[in-house]
């Protein structure tokens, strides 16, 4: 069952760029963000998760490894019962045990991987190109035959011989397969590398292609643009960037980066991306850095007294990512760096009528308490302050 050539419509221009009309994410939350060191999710979140991403219109997921074991089979299976709009992948090795073991969990889809880079094939398999192409060949043939759409996965792909990707790719298409999976296992790519590597593969074969991109050197997300605009068709992700080592490009910011950079509609609920990350940060044990983009707790709260002037003027001034896309707000901190703006709003608030005389005494107080104590006055804090500068005023 050969592989049908995309429609012309498949595809669009961005400058000198080809890239796909449409991405597909395949979350991988539940496979690669669980092989994240010390993670491991009970059955209950799992289902959990893949709900919530199925939910929120993540088309694909990544739901586990069969040859794991029976628990991890019967996890998946209770995934596959939940009936949900995605679709489901397993992780397997070309092997007819991972194969057969797949069987039992209701995935419509498997990724059958594979290394690809000589050093690999030569250190971790102790095999051979023709080997491997043979492999190739019999494995999605099996997989077919098992009724399951097939994905051809290439570890190590970044350090293999890209000719020998894409004559992997053709034996991959010509024995049914529908997908192939570039993976940067190691994250040593860069988005102009990734760039070359993607459109070459993607002038070699009209199967759809898949990126697998790492975030060692923090560039899995410009990775996974840089393919999708090269033409890679379907992204990885995990939520909060979860994953082996330093992990996986972030589910969050390909849905907003896609979206708002390259007018890519995913068709992730982006008002919803913040449930979904509390979910997996609670599961996964990780907690989210303050200043992680998109969900990060303190990426719409400003401190600066020129930005937050700025955004009390108008708010376009200094923003680019507008909260209310996903159900948040701008934030105003008080601190070393404030101005006499946002210093007068605050006592506003506490019905206190500032004037600038004030302000300009006001304004050390806080910058010297904020530097002292490493953290934003409270209310307590600011009448202190209002009553001590009153206090010395009487005195005088």
């Amino acid at each position: 069952m050969g592989m049908q050539v995309a429609p012309l419509d498949s595809y669009r221009s961005i400058g000198a760029f080809v890239m796909t009309a449409q991405v597909v994410i395949d979350d991988t939350t539940l496979r690669d963000g669980e092989q994240s060191a010390g993670v491991a999710f009970t059955p209950e979140e799992k289902l959990s998760i893949a709900q919530t991403l199925s939910d929120i219109g993540v088309p694909e997921l990544e739901i586990g490894i069969p040859a794991m074991g029976l628990e991890e089979q019967e996890v998946m299976k209770s995934i596959s019962n939940l009936n949900l709009k995605s679709q489901l992948v397993a992780w397997c090795r070309m092997k007819q045990s991972d194969l057969d073991a797949a069987r039992f969990t209701g995935v419509q889809i498997v990724d059958l991987s594979v290394p690809v880079s000589d050093q690999q094939i030569k250190h971790k398999l102790n095999s051979n190109r023709r080997a491997i192409k043979h492999l190739v060949i019999d494995m999605v043939k099996r997989g077919r035959d098992a009724g399951f759409e097939v994905c051809v996965g290439c570890e190590d792909a970044s350090r293999a011989d890209q000719n020998f990707i894409a004559e992997i790719a053709e034996l991959a298409q010509w024995s049914g397969a529908r997908r192939i999976r570039y993976a940067d296992t190691l994250g040593i790519l860069q988005p102009f590398s990734t760039q070359k590597n993607i459109e070459f593969l993607r002038s070699q074969t009209d199967l759809e292609i898949e990126m697998h991109a790492h975030d060692d050197f923090g560039l899995a997300t410009a990775n996974t643009l840089s393919a999708v605009m090269a033409g890679a068709t379907h992204i990885n992700t995990t939520v909060n960037g979860l994953g082996e080592r330093a992990g996986n490009a972030a589910l969050e910011e390909l849905v907003l980066g896609l979206k708002y950079l390259y007018d890519l509609d995913t068709g992730v609920d982006i008002k919803r991306i913040s449930d979904v990350s509390r979910l997996v940060e609670k599961a996964s044990g990780r907690s989210v850095p303050w200043q992680k983009s998109i969900v990060g707790e303190g990426v719409f709260s400003h401190e600066s007294g020129i930005h937050v002037d700025g955004l009390i003027k108008q708010k376009n001034n200094y923003q680019s990512i507008d909260p209310e896309w996903l159900g948040r707000e701008h934030s105003f901190i008080l601190g070393k760096h404030s101005g006499s703006s946002l210093l007068k709003i605050k006592y506003e608030e506490l019905g206190i009528n500032v004037n600038q005389d004030e302000l300009v005494k006001l304004l050390p107080m806080v910058r010297r308490f904020s530097t002292v104590f490493k953290r934003s006055p409270e209310n307590s804090d600011l009448l202190s302050f209002w009553n001590e500068i009153n206090s010395y005023a009487v005195a005088r």
